[in-house]
């Protein structure tokens, strides 16, 4: 008999589909998203995903196989679509036999899905869908599950927020398909409610970001106790020709120096000295050098501290397990009251 039935009952395609006790994904957090965290949360029931970010293929051979150490459980893989040596990540995962990739950061390249599927050792694919006419086309392409996150997010993000993404897009998929809702969830009762409306399960990052097991700095796991929701802010655009997508963070010296790095590879791209490919992937790498300096040397002043609007339920450092425990009471309790 399980201690959470109704939950269970109502996740029960997604964690058939993971292959987890509870079908909540832990949101792919560069540097934070690690082989402690990840190993942690898929031995607590949930599951884990590596966040590769701009690992090299040797550094993710070596991340996946120190996380198999750590658990025996099924855990995923977040794979950058931009990523210049996406197709040589992909056959780490497959030598691995990962039984989970998930695509993030745009429409995946030709092949890749192919080659995700198709290996020696097949893995399921999981991409992001922002909108539902990008939703149909990457069913179509072969995805397996989809992620629907909102603007409430940490990190990158899109323009429109959880509730009306899961309003225009659970109805017309979610009969047919494995749809997991993710941004701004901080509390089991928010996953009931998801949940009720045809969500497999569903995906956090933040309320994991400052767990026992998070190698993040304590700076870091402090700067995130003190904010509330409305310090968690967007970047801006400041040039059209450079379409970057946003990045959800708390408001700090970090999020004003952005703009300025902005500005400056807008003028390289004035001079016509890079591409626009390499452009955008300059600025994903000003993303993963800010990040790093705050979640991992404590510089919480200049580093980005990318977290989603659920920062404000944040108040203490508690292990995964109990996070997950929680979560999970807290949504039976609300889907017992109804």
């Amino acid at each position: 008999m399980t201690d959470y039935p109704k939950t269970d009952a109502l996740m029960r395609r997604g964690a058939e589909f993971l292959g987890s006790e509870h079908a909540i994904l832990c949101g792919a957090m560069s540097w934070v998203s690690e082989r402690n965290l990840v190993s942690a949360i898929s031995n607590a029931g949930g599951f884990g995903v590596i966040a590769c970010g701009a690992m090299t293929p040797d550094l993710l051979d070596t991340e996946i196989a120190e996380t198999r150490k750590r658990t025996d459980r099924p855990f995923g893989v977040n794979l950058i679509t931009m990523h210049p040596d996406l197709f040589d990540l992909i056959a780490v995962c497959e030598r691995h036999a990962v039984t989970h990739v998930v695509l993030a950061g745009g429409i995946p390249p030709k092949g890749s899905v192919e080659a995700i599927k198709g290996g020696a050792n097949p893995a399921k694919v999981v991409c992001f869908a922002p909108t539902l006419a990008l939703a149909k086309k990457l069913l179509r392409s072969g995805a397996d599950a989809l992620v629907i996150e909102g603007m409430e997010a940490g990190g990158h993000i899109g323009p429109v927020s959880t509730s009306v993404l899961a309003q225009e897009m659970l109805p017309e998929l979610a009969e047919d398909h494995l749809i997991f809702v993710a941004g701004g969830i901080g509390r089991g009762q928010a996953i009931a409610g998801y949940l009720e409306m045809g969500a497999c399960g569903v995906q956090l990052g933040t309320r994991f970001a400052c767990a026992t097991e998070s190698i993040a700095h304590p700076n870091f796991k402090k700067a995130f106790f003190r904010a509330s929701a409305r310090d968690a802010v967007a970047s801006v655009q400041v040039d059209p020709r450079l379409p970057v997508i946003p990045v959800r963070a708390l408001r700090n010296k970090g999020t004003e120096e952005f703009t300025a790095k902005q500005r400056e590879i807008a003028a390289t791209l004035d001079r016509e000295e890079i591409a626009m490919e390499e452009a955008q992937l300059q600025v994903e790498h000003y993303w993963a050098g800010a990040l790093r300096r705050a979640a991992i040397d404590g510089d919480v002043e200049n580093g980005s501290l990318m977290a989603g609007q659920s920062v404000g339920m944040l108040k203490e450092e508690e292990p995964v397990a109990a996070i997950i425990a929680k979560l999970m009471a807290q949504s039976e309790e609300a889907l017992t009251r109804r």
